[in-house]
Order: structure tokens, then sequence, then C-alpha cells
């Protein structure tokens, strides 16, 4: 028999949800972002044979990658996304003046956590020197939508944060009338 996937909480069968996360980056939850790519770690497989057998084909690891994680917003007065894509060029320095790049702090690291159905976090993921590659500040403006901005991050790798453990979760009981 398997083990289950849920140790602290046998009675549970469905994997936790994708819709209850947060973002967190200088100690501070970033407001309102409605949706994340989750980190992705790829890592090159490179073939080579042996010289006395000619026939068969081996394959190695090699250099692995990360790819970049994209972050969308609702527009809002959070300046958040703004600010740090700024730390890598920012137009008002332009003039020779004042450096482009804020070499100082452009990067950060970055944690994406999961929130279970009672809000307790059950997972995190830290995401390690990241910095804006692109940053959109709002859509194109039509319709009937949602003003949606996004921030694409490079990054330069991730784990999953071994500190967390399964909470355990109460069943739910009707509050008494």
């Amino acid at each position: 028999m398997p083990a289950p996937q849920f140790p602290a909480n046998i009675s549970r069968f469905d994997p936790y949800r994708n819709y209850r996360f947060r973002v967190k980056w200088d100690g501070n939850y970033v407001a309102g972002v409605s949706k994340v790519t989750m980190p992705k770690r790829s890592t090159e497989a490179v073939q080579h044979r042996m010289g006395g057998d000619p026939s068969v084909v081996r394959v190695a690891p090699g250099q692995s990658t990360y790819d970049p994680i994209t972050l969308e917003q609702g527009v809002s007065h959070d300046a958040a996304f703004g600010e740090w894509a700024n730390k890598i060029w920012n137009y008002q320095n332009t003039t020779g003046i004042d450096p482009d790049v804020s070499l100082e702090d452009f990067r950060k690291d970055i944690t994406i956590e999961l929130i279970n159905e009672f809000g307790q976090k059950v997972l995190a993921y830290n995401v390690f020197r990241c910095w804006v590659s692109e940053f959109q500040a709002s859509p194109e403006l039509d319709g009937d939508a949602v003003a949606i901005q996004t921030l694409t991050l490079q990054n330069e790798g991730w784990e999953r944060d071994a500190s967390i453990t399964e909470p355990t979760e109460a069943p739910f009981t009707l509050p008494s009338s």
C-alpha cells in the first residue's frame, strides 16, 4: 500500500488548490498578485559515447537553467512592481548624472507561498537573485476587462522551503446557534 500523500491529515485526498498563494520580497507581502508562473528548472542532457563501445550513446546531466517567473497583478496604486522594475533602468536617470541601474539592490530573493483552504501556509519556494527583465505597466486598454500589469523575473535558482511541515487541518464545525 502506498504512503499517504498527506501524513498529518490522512483523511485528505484532494491536492492543494492553486488559487491561494502569496508572494513576498524585502520581507513584505506584495498586494494583489493574481497569477504566478511557478519556478522551473531544466537540466541539459549531454550525450557521449565510450571509445570502446561505439554502439551505445550515454547520457549525462549537463548545465541546469532556471526559467523566468512571471507575476501578474491588477493595476492599482500599489507601486511595488514599477519600483522594482525602475531599479534596472529608470527613465529619470537617463541624463547621465545618476546611474541608470541600481547595482546595489536590483536583485532580490522572493518567496512564493501556497496556502490551504484554512489559510495555513503549506508550501513555500525560495527563489534566489531575481531581477526584472520585463515590466508591462498596463495591458492594451479596450473593452470590458481588468487591467493587469506583468513582471517577468530572471532568477538563479530556487528551492522548496523544507522548514514548512504539513499543518494539521481541523474539521469544520458549524457555529452554535
